[in-house]
């Protein structure tokens, strides 16, 4: 019996060292939920908490909105669920491919959730999770042990709508813009519109996926007109058409000067080295990101000629 107590003791102090603490989210709206990730790339310093991450709670259930860029921060998202409700998950809805966004959801595997997404989204994680997993282990060291991709089991093509209980959330997927499996989720209890990565707020849009295509659902979503927006990147508290004004400005006027480079018959190079560097006080992280924009629209728009 002695012996059952001491090793009883031992595991409990083991839980306790390993249980993670909570994430720190702020109610956005009644029972909407987001954690404001770090301006920045994935690093050992912020543990590769960059994306703006959350949840909804229903009268039934909770559906978690990305999961985080590594385990651990899956972990300390569920761990602030668990902080605020004693529901289930039901849903974990992945709004794109991008690391940033997916490498949690191994923390929640246990909950036996739906994990939700694009019709595209396997077959882009699929294709890229060699990359994915060697590029974080060699960010972030043992601060990605555990981490992995978890596919989609329910696919999203066009519009679905989930029942958290009593509350309906519609997803949505779009044009390929930031990637090729976009998508969204709108509440309709608080009129607020999750938009993830279609809406960097003051951290610079990163293509990779359609600056046309970007541009028009842009158009869409002022068309929808939502309460208020959820950004996957940058401050929540922005006016949305604020941020999407200036979304829609840095990718109009890189559209308009590629094409105008391509019409100059000026190489990719030659864009890269001269487009849009009177951008750069307007973004953060603009010297990682603004070239590789400039190249991923010359490559789409050329073939407009």
């Amino acid at each position: 019996m002695r012996r059952l107590i001491v090793v009883a003791g031992l595991l409990l102090c083991f839980c306790a060292a390993h249980a993670a603490a909570p994430l720190a989210v702020t109610q956005f709206a009644p029972g909407i939920y987001v954690h404001r990730g770090h301006d920045d790339v994935a690093t050992r310093e912020n543990k590769g908490d960059i994306a703006n991450v959350g949840f909804i709670i229903g009268r039934k259930c909770v559906a978690v909105i990305d999961t985080g860029g590594t385990l651990e921060e899956g972990r300390e998202l569920r761990a602030a669920i668990r902080a605020v409700t004693p529901l289930p998950v039901c849903y974990v809805i992945n709004t794109h491919m991008h690391p940033d966004h997916i490498f949690g959801n191994a923390a929640f595997t246990g909950d036996r959730p739906q994990f939700v997404g694009s019709a595209a989204l396997g077959e882009a994680e699929a294709s890229r999770a060699d990359n994915y997993l060697r590029v974080l282990r060699r960010e972030l060291g043992a601060l990605a042990d555990g981490s992995e991709i978890v596919p989609p089991t329910l696919a999203v093509d066009g519009t679905k709508k989930l029942d958290l209980g009593r509350r309906k959330l519609i997803l949505r997927t779009w044009k390929t813009a930031h990637t090729n499996n976009d998508l969204t989720v709108y509440d309709e209890e608080t009129g607020t519109l999750w938009l993830a990565d279609l809406l960097f707020v003051k951290c610079i849009p990163v293509i990779d996926g359609s600056i046309t295509g970007w541009l028009d659902d842009i158009a869409t979503i002022r068309q929808m007109n939502p309460r208020r927006v959820v950004p996957g990147h940058g401050p929540i508290d922005t006016p949305w058409r604020t941020a999407l004004n200036a979304e829609e400005a840095y990718l109009s006027h890189l559209a308009q000067d590629v094409r105008a480079s391509i019409r100059r018959g000026e190489t990719i190079q030659q864009a890269v080295d001269t487009i849009g560097g009177n951008e750069r006080g307007k973004w953060l992280l603009f010297d990682l990101y603004h070239r590789r924009n400039v190249t991923a629209a010359y490559a789409e728009l050329e073939w407009e000629q």
